[in-house]
């Protein structure tokens, strides 16, 4: 097979040739590296590239170009290559054209010119910009195929299962001819249903029938463990990575997908490190890579119901019946969104309706008008994402503004997008539709007015989920797990508390050698970092706790 090309297109010759020179210093052996000189004739050279299969890997484009610019390319480029990864070469003084790049043209990376020396400035960007291009499932993914009714609240959480998880699907519509002939092979199956590659067919499927049938690990593989993280957001995950780096023998048991909340967020922009931005799911994936790397174990579709002392041992039981023991806990289970409270929402979840980003769903929007409820970063990263599909965004704020609980870079980019639209002091008091969405009834200083709506996605605050903890860990009144000081200064140390006697660690719970990490936890930041921050924190104290067992 031919080797993949790497295209650069830079309108000044000398730094052409120097972006060529520094790519096949490092990348000849593995890639073939292609040259232009303008924005036309790259296309020129894609054109000629496709026509002969030759697949692309990388295209790294100036910014400052006559006749094209260097997004105005990268746009272009999309349609023939949608899996190559788009690098922007731009001086400083480009930089908030570059940002804004990121929205128009999915941008990757932009670097900022000169990147002497490349050994430290140009080739880690390129390796990890190559190594993303390689990890890419380029195939059309028509591996495996899922059919179901357009407003199926079920169909909407097998497809979002699926996409949460990164496996590769095709949605096919119950009235599409292929899924009429994939029904009819089926028997006539309960819908959604969903055909693997080797043609097996899944009428209905849960969670954990669809996970064991994608190659997703269901259960785990011993009883024993050094460590057990429950709940696989960003806390758990970085319980997990810095638990299995420094050689505790850990098991992540997660309910639905790696990532959490956070695993669903379009782009996060504050996140130490990544200047242009990442998606949740592309850093959950990083992270549950980095984890799995470490020699940790993966559990998904398991739903923990409880935990008990035994000895020296703490136990987990799961909803199958199932149990793990290990020396130490840790709780990172997050939170959910709460529900929003107005009449015929309710059995309207899953079709129109839906609590988070919904990442399956943001497609079809095109061309809607969507409403977005809630006033916090979540809510705001969504309302961006949806702006590129949607013919007009609605933003549903209870408060005056969005800056009580908004990040001011997300306000500053809402402004900017001419289709989102933010309306200030409005409430949703009721919403109705036949089996769907189709109208929502909004209240704000003028009194009452309806208005046509197919999809509303809130974000109104969060709940933890901790019931299952009734009457074994401390918690507060909302239901967060009290760790450390807390549980001292409130008094709620078990009599019995430990021997020889000591004070809790910052992180550990009313139960010695249990922890609790990121949102889940009272008084926590509720941030990405602090959540991954806990969670490295957490894994410490264990190892203090086991020192002192």
């Amino acid at each position: 097979m031919s080797k993949a090309v790497i295209l650069t297109v830079d309108d000044d010759p000398g730094v052409s040739r120097a972006v060529a020179r520094d790519l096949r210093r490092r990348y000849a052996e593995r890639y073939r590296v292609v040259r232009a000189e303008s924005g036309p004739q790259a296309l020129d050279a894609l054109r000629e590239l496709k026509l002969r299969g030759d697949d692309t890997a990388l295209l790294v484009a100036d910014h400052r170009m006559p006749e094209m610019n260097g997004v105005e390319f990268l746009e272009h480029a999309m349609d023939l290559y949608p899996f190559a990864r788009r690098v922007l070469l731009t001086a400083y003084a480009d930089t908030d054209a570059a940002i804004r790049a990121i929205n128009v043209v999915d941008l990757d990376h932009y670097l900022l010119k000169p990147w002497n020396p490349p050994e430290e400035k140009f080739y880690p960007v390129i390796d990890a910009q190559l190594e993303g291009w390689e990890r890419t499932d380029r195939r059309a993914p028509t591996e495996l195929r899922v059919v179901g009714h357009r407003w199926s609240a079920r169909s909407y959480e097998v497809r979002d299962f699926l996409a949460r998880n990164q496996v590769p699907y095709t949605w096919l519509l119950d009235t599409a001819p292929e899924a009429a002939e994939l029904l009819k092979a089926a028997g006539d199956p309960e819908l959604p249903l969903v055909v693997t590659s080797d043609g097996t067919a899944l009428s209905a499927p849960t969670d954990a029938e669809l996970a064991a049938a994608v190659g997703l690990s269901t259960a785990p593989g011993a009883r024993f463990y050094d460590l057990v993280v429950v709940g696989g957001g960003p806390a758990g995950l970085g319980a997990a990575v810095y638990g299995g780096s420094e050689g505790l023998r850990t098991v992540l048991i997660e309910r639905h997908a790696s990532g959490g909340q956070a695993g669903q967020s379009s782009r996060i922009e504050n996140y130490l490190g990544f200047p242009d931005g990442v998606s949740g799911a592309q850093l959950a994936d990083r992270a549950r890579r980095q984890a799995e790397k470490f020699g940790v174990e993966l559990i998904t579709t398991g739903e923990v119901t409880g935990l008990e002392a035994r000895g020296r041992a703490r136990v987990i039981t799961t909803a199958d019946g199932g149990e793990i023991a290990a020396h130490a806990v840790i709780l990172a289970t997050g939170v959910t969104y709460r529900k929003l409270e107005a009449p015929g929402l309710e059995e309207l979840t899953g079709a129109g309706v839906f609590y988070g980003a919904a990442m399956s769903e943001v497609p079809e929007c095109r061309d809607s008008e969507v409403y977005v409820v809630g006033g916090a970063n979540s809510a705001g990263q969504a309302a961006v994402n949806l702006a590129r599909f949607a013919r007009r965004v609605h933003i549903l704020v209870r408060a005056d503004g969005l800056e009580r609980s908004m990040s001011h870079y997300l306000i500053e980019q809402i402004a900017a997008i001419p289709n989102i639209e933010v309306h200030t002091g409005t409430v949703v008091v009721a919403g109705e539709g036949e089996g769907h969405l189709e109208r929502l009834t909004l209240r704000d200083a003028d009194g009452e007015r309806t208005v046509d709506a197919q999809w509303m996605f809130v974000f109104i605050g969060a709940r933890p989920h901790t019931e299952w903890l009734d009457g074994v860990v401390e918690r507060d009144e909302r239901g967060y797990v009290l760790t450390g000081p807390d549980l001292t200064e409130r008094g709620l140390l078990p009599a019995n508390w430990t021997t020889p006697a000591r004070p809790p660690h910052f992180l550990e719970t009313s139960l010695p050698g249990v922890f609790a990490a990121g949102d889940v936890r009272a008084e926590s930041i509720k941030r990405v970092a602090s959540a991954v921050g806990d969670g490295a924190m957490a894994v410490a104290l264990v190892h203090r706790y086991l020192e002192q067992a």
